[in-house]
């Protein structure tokens, strides 16, 4: 069968006749609808199987349709779908925050739990803001923090920012990113250091410690405790975006912990709930604390705040991602397909490989050869994504339950994109 197959173009007809026309790239070869998946398996609507190598934009770390939590959730939705979140609290909701402070790098145990990253962002930011009385904030070209007016005040790729900067009441100081084999985490520093010389008036930077969205982007080793004692000595907040790398996917159960860092603010999701949407802003008691006493009105909440479904996926996910011990898994296979792609350098289409963990970039020489080798691989059964800022990498984040066969397997389809790529 053809892919797409004639449900998906079906469907895709009806999508372009009710979508607002910016959510859905919508061609006569690209994309297929999902029906169904399980694993690190995504079944299309025309029956058509593909290996997945974005975990759902990095959400199912655990493996789509994970049986354990899709069990803990159905259990959960016989008793309670929805609470009445800052005024009458759940349970569940004290039994996720001891869960994540065990797991937590220490001392970060205020939680503001919510539903998408975005939000979790756009709480830390109010948080630091509180807690310097500063309403600035540094982040670092290619940053991605999510979409929404408040996250976009960190946003480092301007294609993003560009058609709302008249609401944006101002821009962020943008820093370079620093690439590791580039520069040494010291020289990296030095450079943050010249950048933030004449400010005073920062909150906060927030950092992705792997940039996702920019093409898997590594810091050379030791620049995020560089820039914790940076932070320290200016006096600014660190908060740290781990809402793709957290839950084992770097290997690490945070990325942070490669650094041995805490940051003062950390924002977690995607993978917090295998696919139930939740996420969190977690920060320190001292930092937390600048929130004022409820008094029976909340500044910031909302109405799914510690969804009980939410909390529930969550705690089972924690539990998938220890029995499996799934983050000794992804730091093992990340290192297979690594070495595995580092075999098509001689190509000159590929430019690096790079990643830690199961978030691997490929990156290419230009965004038309990453858009083909895209295609090819959805049409071989295989999904990856575009990403980089110039949209030259493809970027490799599979579930990390994948069988090693099936991700070489992956690997294998994706070379035969790139000898068929002009």
């Amino acid at each position: 069968m053809s892919i797409p197959g004639p449900r998906s173009l079906a469907l895709a007809a009806q999508l372009r006749r009710y979508e607002q026309r910016n959510v859905t790239y919508l061609a006569d070869d690209f994309p297929v609808f999902w029906r169904a998946a399980n694993g690190a398996t995504v079944i299309d609507a025309d029956g058509n199987e593909y290996i997945d190598c974005t975990a759902g934009f990095g959400v199912a770390n655990v493996g789509h349709s994970n049986r354990h939590v899709t069990r803990a959730v159905a259990d959960q939705a016989t008793t309670l779908i929805h609470g009445l979140g800052d005024v009458h609290p759940t349970e569940i909701r004290i039994r996720l925050f001891e869960r994540l402070a065990a797991l937590l790098p220490k001392g970060l145990d205020r939680f503001f739990l919510a539903t998408t990253g975005s939000e979790a962002v756009e709480a830390a930011l109010k948080t630091a803001m509180l807690a310097t009385g500063k309403s600035r904030f540094a982040a670092y070209h290619g940053g991605y923090h999510g979409l929404s007016f408040g996250a976009l005040a960190a946003g480092g790729i301007q294609r993003f920012r560009r058609p709302f900067a008249g609401a944006l009441a101002q821009s962020p100081l943008l820093l370079d990113f620093p690439r590791e084999g580039g520069i040494s985490a010291r020289d990296a520093a030095l450079e943050t250091e010249r950048a933030l010389a004449e400010r005073d008036d920062l909150a906060a930077i927030v950092v992705e410690p792997i940039q996702g969205r920019a093409g898997a982007i590594v810091p050379p080793p030791g620049y995020l405790r560089e820039l914790r004692r940076i932070c320290d000595e200016r006096r600014i907040l660190m908060v740290v975006d781990e809402i793709f790398t957290g839950f084992g996917r770097t290997g690490r159960w945070f990325a942070v912990d490669s650094d041995a860092i805490v940051p003062d603010v950390l924002c977690i999701g995607k993978a917090m709930g295998s696919g139930v949407p939740i996420s969190a802003a977690v920060g320190r008691a001292t930092i937390m604390d600048a929130w004022p006493l409820s008094t029976g009105e909340a500044l910031h909440t909302s109405t799914y705040l510690g969804n009980p479904l939410g909390c529930a996926a969550a705690l089972a996910t924690i539990d998938e991602l220890e029995r499996l011990d799934l983050a000794s898994r992804a730091k093992h296979l990340g290192t297979v397909v690594r070495a595995r792609l580092e075999g098509l350098r001689w190509h000159r289409g590929v430019r690096e490989v790079r990643g830690r963990g199961l978030l691997i970039g490929l990156q290419l020489d230009h965004a038309r050869r990453a858009e083909a080798v895209v295609r090819h691989a959805l049409r071989d059964g295989v999904m990856v994504l575009q990403s980089g800022v110039d949209g030259d990498v493809i970027t490799i984040s599979p579930p990390l339950v994948i069988e090693e066969d099936r991700l070489l397997r992956a690997m294998d389809v994706l070379e035969a994109g790139i000898m068929e790529s002009k």
